[in-house]
């Protein structure tokens, strides 16, 4: 049976690609014509003209020296990656002994743990927002991270690559001695390594991106995250779409660099069953 895809068949799927490629990236290229483009150009003229007629850097010095983004840049680089080492600590630990280990109720406290993946945020934020106000933890960087301390799409994610890795290795490392800890460190976290960083990758993210939790717990400027920042220039300079998008290219830069230098990382969850050497 021939399966080789003719020419025309093969300049659809490339132009089915591309187009949904575009349409993707369409909203991040007029945020970064928006941020480009100088004061005397109208943004809302008919029709809509993508590149800036005389491109400009002005927004981002306007921005960066009219707020204090250093600091807020600063805040947002040590609140996601507290939280990543954090995530990736209880989530390791929690999903370790539900994949290797045999005990009363281990299947039934897995299920729990990851049916509270269909449960929003907004149902559980009144209490956790109860629980970091009796713990003292408003207006400080703790705060932020408290509600992100461990996921169970982490937990998920993490027992599906420990379930991976050869019992072989295990049974080994026993025969020489090692802990249970020891076990759960040197030998089965290198393991899943590919597995850790696609969790660290998505916890950074979404811990880089949050603007509700932060917005509710921080009311200290100087603690503000970039979301925090991005909003607050709406109010500074009365909704300047052109330094509100400047403010936003600033926000999601490191994000998209950091996707895309790890990006082949990101893997399955039945990685940890290959252990290169």
């Amino acid at each position: 049976m021939n399966t080789r895809k003719s020419p025309i068949q093969i300049f659809g799927v490339y132009s089915l690609l591309l187009a949904i490629a575009l349409l993707t990236l369409f909203p991040l290229l007029w945020l970064i014509s928006t941020a480009l483009k100088s004061p005397t150009e109208n943004l809302l003229e008919t029709p809509p003209k993508l590149l800036p007629l005389q491109p400009t850097l002005d927004n981002f010095l306007r921005v960066w020296e009219s707020l204090p983004f250093g600091q807020y840049l600063y805040n947002s680089f040590l609140v996601a990656i507290l939280t990543v080492v954090l995530n990736l600590l209880f989530c390791s630990l929690a999903a370790y002994p539900l994949a290797r280990l045999s005990f009363l109720g281990r299947n039934t406290i897995f299920i729990a743990i990851v049916s509270t993946i269909m449960i929003p945020f907004q149902i559980v934020m009144i209490p956790l927002y109860i629980i970091t106000v009796q713990l003292g933890l408003t207006n400080s960087y703790l705060g932020m991270i408290f509600p992100s301390l461990a996921s169970a799409f982490g937990i998920f994610l993490l027992r599906q690559a420990f379930m991976g890795v050869p019992k072989e290795i295990e049974e080994a490392a026993r025969i020489d001695g090692s802990s249970e800890l020891g076990l759960w460190w040197f030998i089965m976290l290198p393991a899943i390594k590919p597995a850790l960083i696609t969790l660290a990758i998505f916890v950074f993210i979404g811990a880089w991106s949050d603007f509700l939790w932060p917005l509710i717990v921080i009311q200290d400027e100087s603690l503000y995250t970039l979301p925090l920042g991005v909003a607050k220039l709406a109010g500074t300079f009365s909704l300047d779409w052109r330094l509100v998008a400047a403010g936003s290219i600033i926000s999601v830069a490191p994000v998209l660099l950091l996707f895309l230098f790890l990006q082949k990382f990101i893997v399955p969850t039945d990685t940890g069953s290959g252990i290169k050497g």
